[in-house]
């Protein structure tokens, strides 16, 4: 198959499937950019999600660029981007009008506690995923737990939090620290 159309479709498909933002979209992008397609690494996932978080945009998003722009170029950034948001601009316009007529029914209130619900289940295992894969030794432990600790208790940018990180994890490869 001409990638072109894999890369909208596949990326569609992530953008169809997913309620609540571009975090809930990150276990199924793992599905079907590394298990399904091989498109990226688990490693390579992970580091597209860091700098997804750092970039402007919702990661998703941003990661989707990444993998279309890492398979074809500029122009599979773009198609891998056009595929992911499609479906949401789809529906999006389908619903607005519709929405606020509906928003006041119990039964629709229901219907989106449940769905958050279901989003922060996906979060997890998201999370648990990537925590998996990243936190593979003390100093990855150690720089978990203070960002973790330093984005409970400050407002700080994430982007200054990747930027440490990484200079953390530069500092203790050079002094021998094996990560």
């Amino acid at each position: 198959m001409n990638i072109y159309p894999d890369l909208f479709l596949t990326f569609a498909k992530v953008g169809v499937m997913t309620f609540g933002g571009g975090y809930a979209m990150l276990p199924i992008l793992q599905r079907e950019v590394v298990e399904n397609k091989g498109w990226a690494t688990e490693e390579e996932l992970t580091d597209y999600f860091a700098i997804g978080q750092c970039t402007p945009g919702i990661i998703a998003v941003n990661t989707a660029t990444f993998i279309g722009q890492k398979n074809k170029g500029v122009a599979g950034g773009i198609i891998a981007t056009l595929g992911l948001v499609f479906p949401s601009l789809i529906i999006i316009s389908l619903l607005a009008g519709v929405i606020t007529t509906f928003s006041h029914l119990a039964w629709v209130n229901h219907a989106f506690g449940g769905i958050r619900v279901c989003v922060c289940v996906l979060i997890l295992n998201a999370v648990v995923k990537l925590f998996k894969k990243a936190v593979i030794d003390p100093p990855t432990a150690v720089i978990f737990l203070a960002v973790a600790a330093g984005s409970y208790f400050s407002s700080l940018s994430p982007v200054v939090f990747v930027l440490v990180s990484a200079l953390a994890g530069i500092a203790l490869k050079n002094v021998g620290v094996k990560k």
